[in-house]
């Protein structure tokens, strides 16, 4: 594993981060007191990506993508971890699974999306179903050459934003060794689908102006056309595409703690108390010896796993450990931050009280710490017959 990066990726790190310092976070205030993100303001952060010829960069060049490897992938998505989620969502990532889209839906959905034309939201989390996917209530029903949707999705993310969206219902039941589960299929739904209507959902103290929606399915009818991939596979489908969503949560993490540390560290060297730099006492200087320990730490697993990717290797237990760890990091570090400071480190004069409102979702969507957990531990065990 080489640990330096070429100099395309160091460019590529240098103008996310230049893009990030000087156009969202001046903006980040704003979205703050607002709770939202004004159409017109997305549009134009949107509008600069496609003129750095920066946007759809994870999706492969075959389809007019950036075509990026997962682990340069994973550098840009650690530089644009440290702005608001409100604002880098306009940096347009289409969801991977589209790739599994055929050619006429690659022409509907695919190639508008890589042009800014439409935007995707990925809906699998419901009411009653978050880790166990395979416990969702919404379900299609075949009728004659159409599925017929019902049901409820909630905690879906920017879908206000969204033309269309990629979602997960229950097609059927199977028979299994552990008993029955549920057939999972994946549909591409219009958002002017009749039947189908987004609501807006929740008022989240994290990442605030990136909203979550809800969902709702009532008699909505979907040519067969609509499957992507194919009936029942849906659960394969989310297997094969989208492991790499936990990666992202890990760099976003990485990104924002070292704001969140450069933050620290300089006050530490700034901050006067007694006659000297506060920096220069153990139980401060200790904490940040702590941070950017764990920081780094973080940002190799991440990497690390990117890399695996790169190299066709097994990532699946490396990822749920970058994410694992970066998340929980992300906890630890933005405390601490807010302990150098002090009492201003809660004030909204500094972005350090929302880091620390905003670590708090990210130990929860994307697969749960606990998940994490289950899966490094049967990615351990599994070969061993337990």
């Amino acid at each position: 594993m080489d640990f330096g990066l070429t100099a395309e990726q160091q460019l590529l790190v240098d103008t996310v981060r230049d893009f990030v310092e000087r156009e969202l976070y001046p903006l980040e205030d704003e979205v703050e007191r607002r709770g939202e993100v004004p159409p017109e303001l997305g549009e134009a952060i949107k509008q600069k990506v496609i003129a750095l010829g920066f946007y759809a960069p994870n999706l492969p060049q075959e389809v007019g993508g950036g075509g990026l490897d997962h682990l340069t992938f994973t550098l840009l998505e650690r530089e644009l971890g440290r702005a608001s989620m409100a604002l880098n969502v306009f940096w347009g990532r289409p969801s991977g699974i589209l790739m599994a889209c055929n050619e006429q839906q690659r022409e509907r959905y695919v190639y508008p999306a890589v042009r800014g034309e439409r935007f995707d939201a990925l809906a699998m989390s419901e009411p009653g179903a978050g880790s166990d996917v395979r416990g969702m209530q919404c379900t299609a029903r075949a009728d004659g050459n159409d599925w017929v949707m019902n049901g409820t999705k909630h905690f879906i993310s920017h879908a206000d934003l969204a033309d269309f969206f990629i979602v997960f219902a229950a097609t059927g039941e199977e028979d299994t060794k552990h008993g029955p589960k549920k057939r999972i299929t994946c549909f591409l739904v219009d958002r002017d689908t009749p039947g189908f209507e987004v609501h807006p959902g929740y008022e989240s103290v994290s990442h605030r102006g990136y909203q979550n929606c809800i969902l709702a399915f009532e008699d909505c009818r979907l040519p067969a056309s609509q499957i992507l991939g194919a009936t029942h596979c849906g659960f394969e489908l989310a297997n094969e595409w989208l492991y790499g969503t936990r990666l992202t949560v890990a760099a976003m993490c990485v990104g924002r703690a070292r704001r969140a540390f450069d933050l620290a560290v300089a006050h530490a060297a700034e901050r006067r108390q007694f006659g000297q730099p506060i920096g220069s006492f153990q139980g401060v200087s200790f904490k940040l010896a702590d941070m950017i320990s764990e920081i780094d730490a973080a940002d190799w697993l991440a990497l690390a796993s990117a890399w695996r990717l790169d190299q066709g290797l097994p990532a699946n237990r490396e990822i749920a450990t970058a994410k694992l760890y970066a998340s929980e990091m992300l906890a630890r570090v933005t405390d601490q931050a807010i302990q150098v400071y002090g009492g201003m480190g809660l004030m909204s004069d500094l972005p350090l009280a929302r880091f620390w409102r905003d670590a708090r979702v990210e130990r929860i969507w994307d697969g749960t710490s606990e998940i994490q957990r289950h899966i490094i531990g049967r990615e351990l065990l599994r070969p061993l017959g337990a």
